[in-house]
C-alpha cells in the first residue's frame, strides 16, 4: 500500500461519497417499494459518515502531528478497520433490502446475517484498538 500523505483524506472522501450513495439508495429504494417502516438501510449513510469520513478526517488531523502512516502497524490497522466497516455496511444493506421487500428469512439466514455483521463489528473494534495503540505510542514518543 502506497502511504501517500493524502491517503487518509482520500479515504475520508471515498467514505463521504459512499455515504451519500447509501442515503440516496435508502430514499429511492424505499420510495420505489412504497415502504414507510423502519429499515436497516436508514443507518447505512450514518455508519459510513461517522465510521468512515469523520474517523479518517480526524486521523488526517492527527497525522499532521504524529506520523501515523509511518507506524509499523498502520497497514494492519487500515486493512482490518476498512474490512470491518465494509462487512458491517454490506450486512446492513442485506438486512435492509430484505426488510423493505418483506422477505421472510429462515432462522439460519437471519442468524448468518447477524453473525457476519458481528464479525464486521469485531474487526472495526480491533481496528480502533490498533489505531489508539498507535496513537498513544506515537504521542508518547513525541513528548
Amino acid at each position: 500500500m502506497k502511504k501517500s500523505k493524502n491517503l487518509l483524506i482520500n479515504t475520508a472522501f471515498t467514505y463521504a461519497l459512499l455515504a451519500m450513495v447509501g442515503g440516496v439508495f435508502y430514499r429511492e429504494f424505499t420510495k420505489f417499494n412504497a415502504f414507510s417502516g423502519v429499515t436497516a438501510l436508514g443507518v447505512v449513510h450514518t455508519h459510513l459518515f461517522l465510521l468512515g469520513m469523520v474517523f479518517f478526517l480526524l486521523a488526517a488531523l492527527f497525522q499532521m502531528n504524529v506520523n501515523l502512516l509511518g507506524h509499523k502497524n498502520f497497514k494492519k490497522f487500515y486493512l482490518i478497520y476498512n474490512l470491518g466497516v465494509a462487512i458491517m455496511v454490506i450486512m446492513l444493506i442485506m438486512r435492509g433490502v430484505t426488510q423493505v421487500q418483506g422477505i421472510a428469512l429462515s432462522r439460519g439466514f437471519d442468524a448468518a446475517i447477524s453473525g457476519i455483521a458481528g464479525i464486521g463489528h469485531i474487526l472495526v473494534g480491533i481496528g480502533m484498538i490498533l489505531y489508539f495503540l498507535m496513537l498513544k505510542k506515537l504521542t508518547a514518543e513525541k513528548q
